[in-house]
């Protein structure tokens, strides 16, 4: 365990080489010790339960659980979980969904390892760690109105290049129903048409194609 203000950081990523990278640069810090590995969702919370960790690096994008549910996950659960958000993504509506799971921090892989550490060090301290560039997008996707549920299926379903009545059929809704959210979709995003509200929905993560 070495001493008692190591910190323990545990690492979730479904890739491990990053996992190895990750560990080489924390474990070379001689405050800091990897605990833990994990490659999933469900792992990252069976792991937490086991370790408590003081810092958990989480990536968003795996497959059985994503990053955003198992940090819903972990919070619900331990209230003080530090975990900072790792990932190759920088759409904001990532970044927005991770930061209001309970996540304290955000960093992009391709950080350098200083900060990296750095991020640990802050996050460990109780601060928030956001990059400027990271943090310029979740301001404008505060300030963007909240797409709901049912209009989120609607764009996604855009997104594979359903017509309005294609959609009706899929949500059992009618096809009148649909044009109003697709207009609704349109001016939430600020957009004109259905094109543009797919290429914008992608940019910002909200969709994938």
């Amino acid at each position: 365990m070495g001493q008692s203000n190591t910190i323990r950081v545990l690492i979730v990523d479904d890739h491990s080489i990053v996992r190895q990278g990750l560990a080489t640069i924390i474990n070379r810090d001689p405050e800091m010790t990897v605990i833990a590995q994990a490659e999933d969702g469900q792992q990252a919370i069976a792991y937490f339960r086991e370790h408590q960790p003081d810092v958990t690096l989480m990536d968003l994008r795996m497959p059985q659980m994503g990053g955003v549910k198992a940090i819903t996950a972990i919070c619900g659960e331990f209230k003080p979980a530090r975990i900072v958000v790792l990932t190759t993504y920088d759409g904001d509506e990532d970044i927005y969904r991770g930061l209001q799971a309970g996540a304290k921090g955000y960093l992009l892989k391709d950080a350098k390892p200083n900060e990296l550490l750095n991020a640990i060090r802050m996050v460990h301290r109780g601060q928030q760690y956001i990059p400027p560039e990271v943090g310029a997008k979740l301001v404008q996707r505060m300030s963007n109105p909240e797409l709901s549920e049912r209009e989120l299926d609607v764009l996604r379903l855009m997104a594979q290049g359903m017509s309005n009545l294609e959609i009706a059929t899929a949500l059992t809704i009618g096809e009148s129903t649909v044009k109003s959210h697709i207009n609704r979709i349109l001016s939430k995003l600020g957009v004109s048409d259905r094109t543009q509200a797919v290429i914008i929905a992608v940019k910002r993560g909200i969709v994938s194609l």
